[in-house]
């Protein structure tokens, strides 16, 4: 299948749709203005009313008068751009494929030979997150705002936190002998002030060796393993990074406490700073542990020791503003495990998106200058993207849409087939937008005999006003319906002669609806739940102890105990199921599903790791959720 690489089939169109444009953007951008001067967040009221002088309440009285003369000027141009604009949507393209020629070694080609099918099994990882990046002032109905900052610092803090090494730290002790909550948060390698990779103090007791997986055997001292600093280019040639400590515990079957940090390298979590510039957490400063640069980290994998100064001249993070880190799994590590007695796999609520992260699929990518910001961050990660997905004016559904379809996906390894559908059956706000289902068939990897290993990963977002029960269980109908078309339509293999094995078939993204609400009851006892299956999920209606909610109240993103990674992971790590929610109505409506039938009939996929991530407060209103599959054979396991 061929990827479409620009919106329109020739350079003529495309040429003719930058000048429509650029005659209608004044006019958008003004009116967003204008809207937005009037719609303020909590964090702006709480500005104002430290503000004795008045000075932001001034500026729009001054502005505004000059933002409506403008506006009137720009109108003509804009109604006559609007009249090229729209009929060449007809033509227009329904995504936009970005593929980044020069990671060389590091490319989705490499990382196809790492799995051949047979040998240890490939675990392969999952990402979901609504980010909120609409227009400024339809983002701030969801007390949102700065839509372009937000857009940039949302790729830095993903690129960063995926970017790390996978640590896996085991307990060997009579009571836990299974894998810490921190080999999901992961580990960061030291770094030195002078940005020289360091050691770690020996403040861990082994009493067997720390095992290292990686570019042979290299240990992680010898390069920054932690991911750039924000702006620099990831560098992921090498094979999936992970660094395995065995630690064995001491008698009674408690493990070796932590020795104490050494002078200047006091323990320290959740340091919390002021925010500075126009929008809270947009900028890496001190309590900002969603980016690996800032001095705070993951409460429960990371423990700060400082080295060297913090920023730069600038403000944002230097050269030699590394810091220094070392594990402080140990002490706590029992405590810390959040693994139900009958649970198959680790969950935890997680500060950092996981390591070695693969698929990323994200859902209210409106504005399109957002997602050009988004797509260049995410380029140092990742190689193939797909952004700008949707249609506009009256293409492929009944009603005139002025928003796309909000979806982007982000992937590591080549992606072989696209299908976008658009749900027909949508009212009210949700219709202006191009709302559906977004469908991809990646390659993994190949076996001996050249058969392409495939997986298969669907992303959604669905109908949003609570009450229209009816409606998200047509699109979940429709979601089926298309998920079953895009599997037969692109597979070229038969059962006597396989071409193809499928490793994996995800589905992922906003349902809008929960699975406790006794509003959502037809949309819990859906048949998309026999064929996927939900890993917080017993049953309809009942959640595993574990699950917490993913939407946040947004009156409530920039309080104290919620406006940092680690703040609002403190909070909802303490969260039992429902019993105790989120400020807010804690509804868990963003999903991550996958599919136990299906694939090739000697593997089976099953969750190894699933997360909820608190990397991007402050910056959306919901929390995105991760998931690792573990596709292995029978053979293997016997």
């Amino acid at each position: 299948m061929v990827l479409y690489t620009t919106p329109f089939p020739n350079s003529c169109l495309s040429a003719l749709h930058c000048v429509s444009w650029a005659l209608i953007f004044p006019c958008y951008w003004l009116v967003d203005r204008l809207a937005a001067s009037f719609i303020p967040t909590t964090y702006e009221k709480r500005q104002r009313a430290d503000d004795p002088c008045c000075l932001q309440l001034l500026c729009t009285a001054l502005f505004t008068p000059i933002y409506l003369a403008l506006l009137v000027a720009s109108l003509p141009f804009a109604f006559l751009g609007f009249l090229f604009w729209s009929p060449l949507q007809s033509a227009r393209r329904p995504y936009i494929y970005s593929r980044l020629e020069d990671k060389g070694l590091a490319g989705g080609a490499a990382l196809l030979s790492e799995w051949k099918g047979t040998g240890p099994g490939k675990s392969f990882c999952f990402a979901t997150a609504n980010v909120c990046l609409l227009p400024d002032s339809l983002a701030r109905v969801n007390n949102l705002f700065n839509t372009q900052a937000r857009a940039k610092e949302i790729g830095q803090r993903i690129r960063n936190g995926a970017a790390r090494p996978q640590i896996k730290i085991y307990i060997d002790s009579p009571t836990n002998t299974s894998i810490s909550a921190a080999s999901f948060s992961s580990l960061v390698s030291p770094q030195g002030g002078d940005g020289v990779a360091r050691a770690v103090p020996g403040s861990i007791k082994r009493t067997a060796s720390v095992e290292y997986k990686g570019d042979g055997g290299r240990h992680p001292g010898d390069e920054a393993a932690n991911g750039p600093a924000s702006g620099d280019p990831v560098d992921s040639s090498s094979p999936e990074d992970a660094c395995i400590v065995r630690i064995s515990g001491e008698e009674g079957g408690r493990p070796p406490e932590a020795d104490d940090p050494a002078p200047g390298g006091q323990a320290r979590n959740g340091a919390g700073g002021g925010p500075r510039g126009q929008t809270p957490n947009h900028n890496q400063q001190d309590g900002d542990s969603g980016s690996l640069g800032s001095p705070s980290a993951s409460r429960e994998s990371l423990v700060k020791g400082r080295a060297g100064p913090d920023t730069s001249a600038s403000g944002e993070p230097g050269a030699n503003s590394k810091l220094l880190y070392k594990a402080s799994v140990v002490k706590k590590a029992a405590a810390r495990r959040r693994r139900h007695p009958d649970e198959a796999f680790d969950h935890e609520v997680s500060a950092f998106f996981p390591a070695n992260l693969d698929f990323l699929c994200l859902q209210e990518v409106f504005d399109k200058r957002a997602a050009t910001k988004l797509k260049e961050q995410l380029h140092g990660y990742f190689e193939y993207i797909l952004y700008d997905v949707g249609v506009y004016g009256c293409q492929g559904c009944c009603s005139f849409k002025c928003l796309n379809s909000g979806l982007l996906f982000a992937s590591r390894y080549p992606i072989m087939d696209v299908a976008y559908h658009c749900y027909p059956n949508k009212c009210n706000d949700d219709a202006l937008a191009s709302k559906g289902a977004l469908f991809l068939k990646v390659q993994v990897g190949s076996t001996p005999q050249d058969q392409r290993i495939v997986g298969y990963i669907a992303c959604t977002h669905l109908h949003a006003p609570q009450e229209d029960s009816a409606i998200r269980c047509g699109q979940l109908d429709l979601l089926q319906d298309w998920l079953a078309d895009f599997r037969k339509s692109t597979s070229s293999s038969s059962a006597a002669n396989p071409e193809e094995l499928v490793a994996f078939d995800v589905v992922c993204g906003d349902f809008n609806f929960d699975n406790c609400s006794s509003d959502d009851k037809l949309e819990q006892q859906h048949s998309l739940f026999t064929h996927y299956r939900d890993p917080c999920r017993l049953g309809p209606g009942e959640e595993k102890p574990w699950a917490i909610g993913t939407l946040l109240d947004t009156n409530g993103l920039y309080d104290e105990d919620v406006c940092t990674p680690d703040n609002l992971q403190n909070k909802s790590s303490g969260q039992k199921g429902r019993k105790e929610l989120l400020k807010g109505n804690g509804r868990r409506i963003d999903y991550m599903l996958h599919a136990e039938e299906g694939l090739c009939p000697d593997w089976k996929a099953e969750v190894e790791e699933f997360s909820f991530i608190t990397q991007l407060s402050g910056l959306t209103d919901h929390l995105p959720v991760a998931m690792r599959l573990m596709v292995s054979s029978g053979e293997e396991e016997a």
